[in-house]
């Protein structure tokens, strides 16, 4: 088993990865870190800046520091900060969130894949992560992520399955946020697409690489 560190930019993003590993990876030490001001940051800022980059490099310092056998981050909507943790720490696995989810949509053979994301900053770094190839249809559920801020999770599940039905003609649908997970389920049945969803492709990958 192995010490695995996840960082999140959001606070809601703990609790349906520690429910992955749960499910199909138990076992391990989980450590969270989490700055959650990085994503009130980014929205207030519009973009991605030299400060930013240097926090999560702190971060990933950090985890390091610990003696972490790997690095998983949680929010989509930074992903060149994530590569310079990355580029900091090239021995042990670094994953963006989306990156094994990503594999396992190509793998699927799906060509038109609907993005559903609660927070808008996903929606512009999230889409040049597909390789070309794959059309990604953006979607934003607006007012989910507020909803789930305020702990109205039944809003928050509404808005999100009622903006999935906009990606009804995708051959699948990628959920963008670790806080979506839960609405695979939902989203499945109102649209009859495959729904894939960051954390459990992120174990599977890590389990891969580590187990």
């Amino acid at each position: 088993m192995a010490r695995i560190t996840l960082i999140h930019a959001l606070r809601h993003s703990p609790p349906p990865i520690e429910a992955a590993f749960a499910r199909l990876w138990p076992g391990n030490t989980l450590m969270n870190l989490m700055d959650d001001s990085l994503s009130a940051d980014l929205a207030r800022e519009g973009r991605l800046t030299p400060g930013m980059t240097d926090r999560f490099r702190t971060l990933g310092d950090y985890a390091a520091g610990t003696g972490s056998a790997a690095i998983l981050f949680t929010c989509s909507a930074f992903g060149p900060c994530i590569e310079a943790v990355a580029a900091d720490h090239a021995a042990m696995p670094v994953l963006k969130p989306n990156e094994a989810m990503i594999e396992e949509i190509v793998a699927s053979g799906a060509k038109r894949i609907g993005l559903l994301a609660t927070f808008a900053g996903t929606l512009t770094s999230m889409p040049p992560e597909f390789p070309p190839g794959i059309e990604v249809v953006p979607c934003l559920a607006e007012g989910a992520l507020a909803a789930l801020d305020a702990g109205d999770v039944a809003t928050h599940d509404r808005l999100a399955v009622e903006e999935s039905l906009k990606l009804k003609d995708c051959d699948a649908i990628a959920l963008g946020q670790f806080s979506l997970a839960h609405v695979a389920p939902m989203a499945a049945d109102a649209t009859g697409r495959p729904v894939f969803t960051t954390p459990d492709s992120a174990v599977r990958k890590l389990k891969r690489m580590l187990g």
